[in-house]
C-alpha cells in the first residue's frame, strides 16, 4: 500500500520531515543522545565525519570510528520526541520514499541510548552506570500502537497494586532490553537495572517547586516496589519509548545510564560532564569492539 504524503511527511529535498535526512544519511548503529551539544561530544571521538544535519532539536552526526560506520543523533526530552526519532529513523531505512512503500527486506538498527539518570535506591552510587534490563514506562506511548508486549504482565500488575497506582495516570507498562545487544556491554563497571521512563521531570518525578505532586511519598513509593527480588534502580524520561518502538518495529535497543543524581540520598555529581564523557568513551570502545 503506497504511503499517503500525509502520511509519510517528505521535505522539499526529499528528505524526512523532522528529522532532515535521507536514507543515505544513517548508518545501521545510532547512539541517540538528549541533549544537541551531547551529539557533538560524541562524534568528536569519530575518525571522521562525512555527514551533520540538524532540523529543531534534532541534531545527526554520521562518522567513522576503528572503520566502523556510526550515527548519533539528539532525540531532545521525552516519549513524545522518541516516537518521532524512533518511526522516522525506521522510515529512512524501510520505506522507499520513491514508491512510498514499506520494503518487504526490513533492516535492523541498533540502537544505543546514552543519558542521565537520577537513582532511587541509596547504594547506587554517584557517577556509577546503570544498563536497563526492563523499562517500566508511565507515558503511555505503547498504548497508541498495536501490540502483544505482555511478558510482565504480572510485575506491571504488582507495580500497580503496590504503588497505588492511580487510574487516572496511564497503565504502566514493561519492556525488555535486546539480550543479544547488551552482552556487547558487559563490563564489572556496569550493573543491570530497571528504570522507570516518567512523562516530566518535575510533578511526574515526584519533585515540588510551586505546585503539588498528585501523589505524596511518589520516590519512595517506587523505590519501595519488590517483584521477584527485583526492585526499580533509575528513572529518566525515554528508555520505555526506545525499547517498546524498538521491539514493535524489529529493531534492537539498549539504554546506558549514567548516574547524576541520588534521589534518596540527595546526593549530586561533582562533575557531572567528565562522567558523561567517561561513559561515552566505554560505549564508543564496545560499539567498536567486533
Amino acid at each position: 500500500m503506497r504511503l499517503s504524503p500525509s502520511e509519510l511527511i517528505l521535505n522539499a529535498d526529499g528528505s524526512i520531515y523532522h528529522l532532515n535526512l535521507i536514507p543515505t544519511d544513517i548508518a545501521t548503529t545510532i547512539i541517540t543522545v538528549g541533549d544537541p551539544d551531547r551529539v557533538a561530544e560524541v562524534s568528536d571521538y569519530f575518525d571522521s565525519i562525512e555527514i551533520k544535519k540538524g532540523k529543531r532539536e534534532f541534531l545527526t552526526h554520521t562518522g567513522h570510528l576503528n572503520g566502523k560506520r556510526i550515527s548519533v543523533i539528539s532525540t531532545g526530552i521525552g516519549t513524545d520526541n522518541i516516537d518521532i526519532v524512533l518511526n522516522e529513523l525506521d522510515a529512512l531505512v524501510n520505506i522507499d520514499f520513491q514508491t512510498r512503500k514499506v520494503k518487504k527486506n526490513r533492516i535492523r538498527l541498533k540502537f544505543i541510548r546514552i543519558g542521565t539518570s537520577g537513582a532511587i535506591q541509596a547504594e547506587i552510587p554517584i557517577d556509577s552506570w546503570i544498563l536497563t534490563e526492563l523499562a517500566i514506562g508511565f507515558d503511555g506511548l505503547l498504548h497508541f500502537y498495536k501490540n502483544e508486549l505482555s511478558d510482565f504482565m504480572e510485575m506491571e500488575n504488582a507495580f500497580i497494586l503496590q504503588t497505588g497506582w492511580s487510574p487516572k495516570k496511564s497503565r504502566p507498562y514493561i519492556v525488555e532490553f535486546d539480550r543479544d545487544l547488551a552482552n556487547k556491554f558487559e563490563s564489572n563497571r556496569i550493573r543491570l537495572g530497571i528504570t522507570t521512563t516518567n512523562t516530566g521531570f518535575y510533578g511526574p518525578q515526584g519533585r515540588t517547586l510551586r505546585l503539588e505532586p498528585s501523589t505524596d511519598g511518589f520516590i519512595e513509593s517506587i523505590s519501595n516496589f519488590r517483584c521477584r527480588d527485583k526492585q526499580i534502580t533509575n528513572l529518566e524520561m525515554e528508555t520505555s519509548g526506545i525499547y517498546a518502538l524498538s521491539k514493535l518495529l524489529g529493531h534492537q535497543a539498549v539504554s546506558l545510564n549514567c548516574i547524576l543524581a541520588n534521589r534518596v540520598t540527595g546526593e549530586f555529581s561533582k562533575n557531572p560532564e567528565a562522567s558523561v564523557r567517561e561513559l561515552i568513551t566505554f560505549a564508543l570502545q564496545k560499539i567498536t569492539s567486533d
